[in-house]
């Protein structure tokens, strides 16, 4: 199997994709949701607004700073 990663780079930021659902994770487990909970995660990155937004099961809408 081939692992990959993809890094997003943008006026000197460089963010990994597993640190960025990482972060996500976190905000929604904080929050009371529960990981398995989760069957989809959309993730839209804006680095020009330094923001990304998230859809989990395609009606839980939320965003974190990168």
């Amino acid at each position: 199997m081939m692992k990959s990663t993809l890094y997003i780079q943008s006026s000197g930021l460089e963010i990994k994709d597993s640190d960025l659902i990482a972060q996500i994770k976190k905000e929604c487990t904080a929050s009371g949701m529960k990981i398995k909970d989760i069957k989809t995660l959309n993730v839209y990155v804006k680095p020009e607004e330094g923001m990304a937004y998230y859809l989990i099961n395609e009606e839980i809408k939320g965003s974190i700073s990168l």
